[in-house]
């Protein structure tokens, strides 16, 4: 009885063993490769209880398919148009798309499939800086250096059954060799556009000076024509008028005339005329009888 209930129990751990080894459940952020003596059986993408031979007859290798990271901790160095050389900290988005080609290529090691987009993103990064200047990768052109390295990888990644999700240029910096030249020359262009904006501004001030001092002028020129023309037409009118009014008593002009004169001649108290009394000048002075 004892031989029995021994053999019954070890029946049961040896179904158990073969039943657990031959059923396996593939998670929905997992894929399954199940293969048998190195040869790739089948490929599982869809999650869910699936069944294998024991082992050793398959085995099952299980792969991620989300979304992972290639975060280099080490900054590389590149060559730009100008041939300066740029230290690049990058990162990369990448995931398993074709598992049966991302195990035929790297046997399921994540390390060698990482070791490889690596080179081609480096190969990628290296073409791309080459036919630019550190200010277009800097600034104007860095979304398109993306662009252009992610699509210079994405059929060598497929390749090898991975897709390249996104790739990012987290820090651009100059070796401190060059910066202190870069940085002279970023200072001489500033200064060579604000001086172009100064002899702009300059040239416009002088233009508009002149034309303000042209405008016055022209402004002065008519005023005075204006007053002189109405000048005139105000000494012809007192003319006629002294003359109308003169030649209504003409006695009586002489004696104003003189007195003008006579006003005019001793403004000052200290003014003296040497002049005989009997001069025609003082007539209207002189008592008549």
């Amino acid at each position: 009885m004892p031989n029995r209930l021994l053999g019954l129990i070890l029946g049961l751990i040896v179904a158990f063993y073969l039943i657990s080894s031959c059923i396996f459940v593939v998670d929905q952020r997992k894929f399954a490769v199940v293969f048998a003596f190195g040869q790739i059986v089948r490929v599982i993408e869809e999650p869910g209880l699936q069944f294998k031979l024991p082992a050793p007859f398959q085995n099952v290798i299980f792969f991620d398919r989300r979304i992972m990271t290639i975060d280099n901790p080490d900054a590389e160095r590149f060559i730009t148009a100008e041939k300066k050389n740029l230290l690049v900290d990058s990162y990369v988005k990448w995931r398993i798309i074709d598992p049966l080609k991302f195990f035929v290529s790297f046997r399921g090691d994540e390390r060698l499939a990482t070791d490889r987009m690596n080179q081609l993103i480096r190969s990628a990064l290296n073409e791309e800086f080459t036919k630019r200047t550190i200010r277009e990768i800097i600034s104007e052109q860095r979304d398109q250096v993306m662009q252009g390295i992610q699509k210079k990888v994405e059929d060598d990644a497929k390749a090898i059954g991975v897709e390249i999700v996104d790739v990012r240029l987290k820090r651009i910096d100059l070796l401190a060799e060059i910066s202190d030249s870069v940085y002279r020359r970023m200072e001489a262009e500033r200064k060579r556009v604000a001086n172009e904006l100064r002899s702009t501004g300059a040239a416009e001030s002088d233009k508009i000076r002149a034309s303000a001092e042209r405008q016055r002028d022209v402004i002065l020129a008519e005023a005075y024509r204006d007053a002189q023309r109405i000048k005139g037409a105000g000494d012809a009118r007192a003319t006629a008028l002294y003359a109308d009014a003169f030649n209504r008593d003409p006695q009586f002009a002489q004696f104003y005339r003189s007195l003008e004169a006579y006003r005019n001649s001793f403004k000052d108290k200290k003014d003296v005329m040497v002049i005989e009394p009997s001069n025609d000048f003082f007539r209207f002075m002189q008592k008549k009888n």
